[in-house]
């Protein structure tokens, strides 16, 4: 009787656990599903409320430049032979100038419509009316200091800021928006307003409830939950608020290739094989392009399993056949959809250049842009970071950057460097043709976005 007694109440308690154990898989079906319809309806709310704001700034913007290159412009009264004749005094930039005359590859823009001038033309306006000053000052991507931000933009005459948590926190979507403006305002040639909102462990805006209801997903998050239709329509959500606020470059999209969760930069990468990471900077790149939003592919030439650069210096010790076959591959699908910009990393990498940070490395800037075949601008990772600042002095580190051939320089200590530049062109360390030759690029991406 007890062996019956026992049996039964061993089957009940079977059967009430495998209840137990469908309800709650229910239950977490059921609030996966909750919450994904949750971030797909504030995601749509927001670009609902978002397109006519995006549309009105830029507009506005447009209009506030066309007055400001109206008194800072010059004319450019000489022929294009002439213009050609005085960029190849030394025949070193010859291949360039020829594609910048003849085509438009990608990283490049074309003439806007109804401009009655190339994008090309106007930009060589601009560049001839500067000063060395303002052409070294274009080269910076600073962060946005707490305070004095518009006058040092304009004392500085700087390419850009790029803005970070701090610069949002606990302020109304007027409050930043008045902010950039004034930095704006205060600038002579239009500026680069720049923000890291990658989703998941990277974002800046969407973390102030204020801006957004709930913060962006990371990649992985929103693959898993929708594929690529829902980081498609994540990304024009995400394109459309930040140029709402007066931001038009996004530090996205992550090219990096990861499949290892313990790796430093997996949490921030699509955490998928090389082809199918290539297909989400595809997606990604394409939407940003169509809306007219900045893209940066990062870390170039790919950060593998490598170290935090942030807290020191990153051996790569991988061979160049990895890199060709995979690493290089989102590169080259945001490159050939039409991103402008790459940010170069500061790992050391064995097998490109032993001995200098790839953002300091001119082999590795040559790969970039013979190889991956891309000609738009060169933005080095923060210059301030330990992972530069073991490696050379402070005051030696954008020098070195420019001469590697970057274009763009992310930089805390722009009062620091900014000078040192300028100096360096002065005493003939840097060619003043090799500074044209960034801020040419630079230009072009400006009017390419509408910036200028």
């Amino acid at each position: 009787m007890d062996r019956r007694r026992k049996l039964k109440y061993g089957i009940f308690a079977g059967i009430a656990a495998v209840i137990l154990i469908v309800c709650v898989a229910a239950a977490f079906i059921f609030i996966q599903k909750a919450n994904k319809t949750r971030y797909v309806q504030s995601s749509a709310s927001s670009a609902e409320k978002d397109t006519a704001a995006g549309l009105q700034y830029g507009t506005e913007a447009q209009n506030k430049e066309t007055e400001k290159n109206t008194d800072t412009s010059v004319s450019s009264e000489a022929s294009s032979e002439e213009i050609q004749s005085e960029d190849n005094t030394d025949g070193s930039n010859t291949k360039e100038n020829d594609e910048l005359e003849t085509g438009t590859p990608s990283g490049e823009p074309s003439a806007p419509s109804g401009s009655g001038q190339s994008a090309l033309e106007r930009a060589r306006s601009i560049l001839s009316g500067m000063s060395v000053e303002e052409k070294v000052g274009q080269m910076f991507i600073a962060r946005c200091p707490q305070s004095g931000a518009a006058q040092k933009a304009a004392d500085y005459h700087l390419g850009g800021y790029i803005l970070f948590g701090r610069d949002f926190q606990g302020k109304t979507k007027e409050q930043v928006i008045s902010d950039i403006q004034s930095y704006q305002d205060a600038a002579s040639v239009s500026l680069f307003i720049g923000v890291d909102e990658e989703g998941g462990t990277v974002n800046r805006v969407s973390l102030n409830p204020n801006l957004r209801a709930v913060p962006f997903w990371s990649p992985q998050e929103l693959y898993a939950s929708g594929g690529f239709s829902l980081i498609r329509s994540d990304t024009l959500e995400k394109c459309r608020l930040l140029h709402s606020l007066g931001i038009n470059v996004n530090f996205a999209p992550v090219c990096d290739v990861s499949q290892n969760p313990a790796d430093f930069i997996y949490a921030r990468s699509f955490g998928r094989d090389a082809n199918q990471t290539a297909e989400y900077i595809r997606n990604v790149t394409q939407v940003m392009s169509s809306e007219g939003m900045g893209a940066v592919l990062k870390h170039f030439p790919g950060y593998g399993n490598n170290a935090d650069t942030h807290t020191g210096i990153a051996y790569d010790n991988r061979p160049y056949e990895t890199f060709q076959n995979s690493d290089f591959l989102p590169f080259k699908a945001g490159i050939e959809n039409g991103a402008g910009i790459v940010l170069v990393s500061h790992n050391i990498v064995a097998c490109m250049d032993g001995q200098y940070p790839a953002s300091l490395s001119s082999r590795v800037h040559e790969i970039l842009r013979g190889e991956l075949g891309f000609s738009g601008v060169i933005v080095t990772d923060d210059l301030a970071m330990d992972g530069i600042r073991d490696f050379v002095s402070d005051d030696r580190a954008a020098v070195l950057a420019v001469q590697a051939g970057n274009d763009l320089l992310c930089c805390t200590d722009f009062e620091t460097q900014i000078p040192t530049v300028i100096d360096a062109v002065i005493n003939g360390e840097i060619s003043e043709q090799r500074i044209d030759e960034s801020v040419l690029r630079i230009l072009m991406l400006k009017i390419s976005l509408g910036i200028i």
